[in-house]
Order: C-alpha cells, then structure tokens, then sequence
C-alpha cells in the first residue's frame, strides 16, 4: 500500500466533488475524524469563493483535500497551490496551461507528493491517443510520474437511465485505456442529481434513483473507486434555480429523497420544524437516528424547535454530512449487509422511478 498523508491507517474510499462553499465546506468541518481518513474531498474553486483557505485550516486532522483552481484565470490570486499553506493535493485538467502546470508540480512536491488529474468526459479530448499525448505533457510539465497521480474519470451528470446507457460503455473505454499507465489509483466519479428540482411535488416526499451510484455499480467488475457530486448536480449554475422553499436533499440506499415544504402558518421556522419532523418519521431516516452524523444532530434538533431553520447553505451542510457519512457507511459494509436496494444487480429494479412516499401515483422526477 502507498504511504498515506499525516499518518492515514488506510487509503481514502470515497472522493466526493464539493463546491467551495460555505455549506459543502461546514459539512466537511464536521466530519467524524474516523471517517475523515477515508475520505478525498475535490474541492471546485470558483471565481469569487471567498475564505476557501481559512475553511481548508479548519478541516479534520487526516483529511487531505484535493483542490482544483481551473476555473480560475492563470493570473488570479491564490492559483499557485504552494503557497496555500495548508496539506493539499493540487487537481490537474487535461488542457493545464505550462505555467500552471508546473505549480502543480511544485505543489504536489511541497505537500502530499502526488496530485490528482481529471478527466472530464464531456470535455476533454477523446481517443486514446490524444489522452496519452495529454497525460504525458502534465508528467513532463509536472515532474511527477505516473505512480504519483490518481486519476478521476469526472462523468458529469448522469441523471436518467439514457444518460447511464449513454455514459457508462464510454468510462469503459476510459478505463481501458487508463490500464496502460501505472497510476497511483484510478476513481470514477458523476452527478445524479436532476439540475433543477422545482418541478417536484411539495409537501411530501419524493424518491430520485441516484444514477450516479448505479453508474459505479455497474463499473464493478473494474474494480475503480468511487466518487460523486454530492447532493448537488455537477452542473453547479443549473441548480441556481431561486427556488427558496425551505429543502432537504436526503440520501438514502440507492435513491434521495426530496423534501420541498412550502406549508405556512404559524412562526416562521414552524414550515421547516415540520419537514424536519416528517423526515425523522420516515422509514429512510437511519436506526442511528441523531447519531449518525453531525448533519442528523441538526436536523433532529429542528423537528424537536431547538433551533432555527437556517438557510440554503446550512441545509446543504446538513444534507451534505448525511450524504457523507451514508456513502462511507455502504462502501464500507459488506454486501450483505448493506440492505436490499436496486444496485445490487448494477442496474434499478423495473419502474423504479421518482416518486412519493404517500403510496401515490409514480412520478416522473422533471
């Protein structure tokens, strides 16, 4: 096994892809130092993501980010990793500049010894020869060779089962050609969540098949790890949807389950304290109940009106730590243990499509 950063026991399992925000960011920040060990975050620095720093010092002791700046210019402040101050993995894309290149190189070599290179499936190049040329250019450019770079296939949104027939045949031609380089790891990774959801029912629960878990189950026999977006889709200006009902993104076996509450009445946290109550109700919510991640504490502690509703960002921090914590709780169980769900076989059960969770009519999820 390679050498894990800060003295980790054991490789990460999980490389969930985060926004830098402050949501995504405060669900990191209360990460169960046990689970942090296994967890490789991606963190997308964006134009104007103020504070990104100050929240990387906060994180987990074990907990070893992998930032990419790439959708900062190559003169903007704060693209030369280096200089951060803070353990990090720089990310790596395909069509890297020379000069950003080589500080990534320079900051592979000052914190972990290794970097992360992304190849976006909907972006980058394809043929296995122009991803040879891409690949080589970054080591040379980089100082770093193949033994010192993870590789994440970055598959996008998969929202629909067309999106997965249409998705999962090109990560397998990815992957083969991926086999002819000696990285350190290679990883898997898409977005299941639809990129709007104003179109669902409010005031009941709504059950989503995440997609994206059934594209790396159906990858299984490749033996790749696993990565996702989230409870957000990978289009992140999709999701901006000014929709300000209060929402809980919850992620269940297989599927999450969307609470949009739009019933007034009453003090003004009372909508929320509502939804919150519901969702304690629910078969989904876990055995573990409020112990199950600091995301459940709060959220248990809405239902019972020991605080307030919070905001957009706060539920996306709770959501987020569920989140977490589930996906590490599953990859980690073995199989017969993980509980019955449309996975298993790589593919979702017959008609399983968005629907309430009030025994209703199925419906289509937008």
């Amino acid at each position: 096994m390679v050498p894990a950063h800060g003295g980790r026991e054991a490789e990460p399992v999980y490389r969930p892809i985060l926004a830098s925000r402050r949501g995504e960011l405060d669900a990191l920040s209360h990460l169960d130092p046990t689970l942090a060990l296994l967890l490789a975050p991606v963190i997308d620095v964006s134009p104007g993501d103020a504070g990104t720093v100050d929240a990387l010092h906060r994180l987990p002791a074990g907990l070893l980010p992998a930032v990419d700046v790439s959708a900062l210019p190559d003169d903007a402040p704060g693209t030369e990793l280096a200089r951060w101050g803070v353990p990090l993995v720089p990310v790596i894309g395909l069509a890297e500049s020379e000069r950003r290149l080589a500080a990534h190189g320079a900051a592979a070599r000052a914190h972990a010894q290794r970097a992360l290179v992304r190849l976006r499936l909907g972006t980058d190049r394809a043929g296995s020869d122009a991803a040879t040329a891409a690949v080589e250019r970054i080591w040379r450019w980089t100082r770093l060779v193949p033994e010192q770079c993870d590789l994440l296939v970055d598959a996008a949104d998969v929202c629909c089962r067309a999106d997965l027939r249409l998705v999962e045949p090109r990560v397998r031609r990815l992957l083969d050609w991926a086999r002819r380089h000696a990285w350190r790891s290679v990883s898997v990774a898409a977005g299941g969540m639809p990129p709007a959801l104003s179109r669902l029912p409010t005031d009941e629960p709504v059950r989503l098949d995440r997609w994206d878990w059934l594209l790396w189950q159906g990858l299984a026999d490749l033996g790749v790890g696993y990565g996702d977006y989230g409870v957000h889709p990978a289009a992140r200006d999709a999701d901006q949807t000014g929709d300000r009902l209060p929402t809980m993104r919850y992620t269940a076996d297989g599927a999450w389950w969307i609470y949009r509450w739009s019933r007034r009445g009453g003090r003004g946290d009372d909508r929320f304290a509502d939804l919150c109550r519901t969702l304690v109700a629910a078969p989904h919510w876990p055995v573990a109940g409020a112990a199950y991640s600091w995301g459940d504490h709060e959220i248990v502690r809405r239902a019972r009106r020991s605080g307030g509703a919070g905001s957009t960002s706060s539920w996306a921090a709770w959501c987020t730590s569920h989140h977490l914590a589930h996906v590490l709780t599953t990859l980690l169980a073995p199989a017969r243990e993980a509980g019955p769900g449309p996975w298993r076989a790589g593919q979702p059960e017959a008609g399983r499509t968005a629907r309430s969770n009030r025994g209703g009519a199925a419906r289509r999820a937008g």
